[in-house]
């Protein structure tokens, strides 16, 4: 499994909310307790993203990936004075709004009348050290523009998103991390010198393989020379390739996923700390916990306990 996939794979904490919203402009809804990670793609017309006092405008096929935010504004248009505050999962009208709220059909509410908007919003649940590491590779706030693959996802989910049938949670999941998906990838692509160093690490082919492999055998004694070897480069240049793409040494890289690894196993499972330290590649416990505490600040014991 590619180390993107993993990622998702393990921060995955149940299934995405997903929510339509076909308005007439004026309309602006202010989320007050967002999920860690949304997407939101415009569908018809355009709309505003406004988060942190800045705004984005999407257009028709935009995606918007939002990350780690306090609350955010999507909107018909950047000045639209919220009129609806998505709280606790609970929709509140602010007093005077006009907006219209009722349901057109599963998952999807506004007015449904001509000349509307069409907005989709999903937000996914991300669970511990694994879910944390996923939002830290992740900008506050992306635009990735629209192009051919994401709008024929996005269709397809719009067309979901509207019905209940057998097996509905299942289609929606699995097409909305396709958009999810596609979006990281296009993220990925983009140039700066600005971007964090995991995109480029994923798009290097030698570099890419040997974070494969640590993904995929965390617990394995790996060498630089063994990773070298899988990368088709010498030591010494793979090192400093390593070093320089990824922002940290190889095994430094393999120390700190095999912590997070851990911390999530010994509040998700009830294993002992020393079948713990054999699945993370610790052959001592002691040796394990000193590397822990490290990383984390408290002993094995003591995190388990919250």
């Amino acid at each position: 499994m590619d180390v993107l996939s993993d990622v998702l794979h393990r921060a995955r904490a149940g299934e995405a909310r997903i929510h339509q919203l076909i308005q007439r402009p004026p309309w602006s809804v202010q989320f007050a307790d967002p999920p860690s990670l949304a997407v939101v793609a415009a569908l018809g017309g355009t709309a505003s993203v406004r988060l942190d006092g800045e705004a984005v405008l999407l257009a028709g096929g935009d995606i918007a990936l939002i990350s780690r935010a306090d609350g955010y504004t999507i909107a018909d248009a950047p000045d639209s004075p919220p009129q609806v505050v998505i709280r606790g999962g609970y929709k509140q009208f602010i007093e005077d709004g006009s907006m219209a709220g009722r349901q057109l059909g599963p998952r999807t509410y506004g007015d449904g009348l001509p000349g509307s908007t069409v907005v989709l919003h999903a937000g996914y649940r991300l669970r511990g050290e694994v879910g944390r590491r996923l939002l830290a590779m992740l900008p506050g706030l992306a635009v990735l523009p629209a192009g051919p693959r994401t709008r024929q996802v996005l269709e397809l989910l719009s067309g979901e998103v509207a019905q209940e049938e057998p097996g509905q949670d299942a289609v929606l999941g699995r097409l909305l991390d396709l958009v999810l998906v596609l979006a990281l990838r296009a993220l990925c692509a983009q140039p700066g010198d600005e971007l964090p160093h995991w995109r480029g690490a994923l798009a290097d082919p030698g570099i890419g393989e040997a974070l494969r492999l640590l993904h995929e055998r965390p617990a394995h004694r790996w060498t630089v020379a063994e990773l070298a070897a899988s990368a088709g480069q010498s030591r010494s240049a793979f090192a400093a390739r390593f070093s320089r793409v990824v922002g940290e040494p190889p095994l430094g890289y393999l120390t700190g996923w095999r912590m997070t690894l851990a911390a999530d196993l010994l509040r998700e499972t009830e294993h002992s700390v020393e079948a713990v330290a054999r699945e993370v590649g610790y052959a001592d416990a002691f040796a394990f916990s000193t590397a822990f505490k490290r990383a984390h600040g408290v002993s094995p014991s003591v995190w388990r306990r919250g």
